[in-house]
């Protein structure tokens, strides 16, 4: 069998810097949480910091465990297969299955993130990267019964299209920028040899897998080994979260989103400051769209958050070791988000 199929240790050898990061904001976090299981009295904003703790990690906890397991089940797949897959970078189709890939996976932002990285190390193109990351975070089925529940099939298709437009233009975007030499090209990336086929191989690797407990424990073990680099930047993102929810109502931000330049851009500035995950801006966005009948705004808040998003950002700088190409996602598709929203709310609103 293939190296990346044996099970590897769990353990590393190699010493570890303490990361003040990962570990003051998971302490801060598992702080405010476990004040709110235990009831303890606090003032005000302190209560509400324990509530937001308790809340947001209630709704993310699916999301990153899933997103750590398939980190940890991408780390024995051949990299043969993940191409195959995904097709060849720099091409169309490439863009396109990258795309369809992120709007099935069922994960929230958070959890896609960690696979995201997975695939760039795995040799995807930066495009395809891309187009995954965008088209993923609230693109899933669970999040989609929701969103039609709140706002109407039609609005929810409608989104979903418009979202995924987005995605591909993007993902075509940074693989031409890196072909050019603008952007810098993923040094893990590879083609499948031209012998592989990927029917022949999926059979012979089905016909010799057995589940284990060795490798179900070295699956999960690797996930979070190689997951820490964006964890850190999700804890982060929940204490700001908190913070924020704190001090600042969801609805005083849904009263000012009105289908006007301004809404917009409080919107934007909502989006960016708001680090929560997909299930929490998606009852917020279908607000901005019911009460603030807004439709671009609600758009925005939705698709913003993954452009502007520090959690995203700062992921992105630490799986491919480029700020270039972080500061380059929202150069690239906020111009896109924000005319598309302008649109959708002189038409709509």
């Amino acid at each position: 069998m293939n190296d990346s199929c044996h099970v590897q240790p769990c353990h590393n050898t190699k010493k570890r810097r303490f990361d003040w990061l990962l570990w003051g904001s998971g302490g801060l976090v598992a702080a405010g949480y476990l004040l709110h299981v235990f009831a303890v009295s606090l003032p005000g904003p302190l209560t509400l910091y324990a509530d937001s703790s308790y809340h947001l990690m209630n709704r993310m906890w699916w999301g990153l465990a899933l997103g750590i397991l398939f980190v940890g089940l991408l780390s024995h797949v051949p990299r043969e297969f993940v191409l195959s897959l995904l097709g060849r970078g720099g091409t169309i189709s490439g863009i396109l299955r990258a795309t369809l890939a992120g709007t099935l996976l069922d994960l929230c932002s958070h959890g896609i993130l960690l696979v995201g990285m997975k695939l760039y190390e795995r040799g995807a193109s930066i495009g395809q990267v891309m187009a995954f990351l965008i088209a993923s975070p609230w693109n899933s089925l669970s999040l989609t019964i929701i969103l039609i529940s709140l706002t109407g099939w039609q609005w929810t298709l409608l989104l979903i299209a418009i979202s995924a437009g987005i995605a591909i233009i993007s993902g075509l975007a940074f693989d031409m920028l890196a072909a050019r030499g603008i952007l810098p090209a993923n040094p893990h990336r590879m083609e499948a040899g031209g012998d592989f086929s990927l029917r022949r191989e999926l059979g012979h690797a089905l016909r010799h897998f057995r589940i284990s407990p060795s490798f179900l424990f070295s699956a999960l073990c690797g996930g979070m080994k190689e997951s820490r680099m964006i964890l850190r930047w999700i804890l982060l993102g929940v204490v700001l979260a908190s913070l924020l929810r704190a001090f600042v109502s969801p609805e005083d931000f849904a009263a000012a989103f009105g289908p006007t330049l301004g809404g917009l851009g409080l919107t934007l500035l909502a989006a960016t400051m708001m680090e929560i995950c997909s299930e929490g801006s998606t009852p917020i966005a279908a607000d901005i769209l019911n009460r603030a009948h807004a439709p671009g705004n609600a758009f925005a808040f939705l698709m913003a958050g993954v452009s502007t998003d520090y959690t995203e950002i700062m992921a992105l700088r630490e799986g491919t070791r480029s700020w270039k190409i972080a500061l380059f996602l929202p150069l690239i598709t906020l111009p896109q988000i924000v005319f598309v929203a302008w649109l959708m709310n002189r038409l709509g609103g």
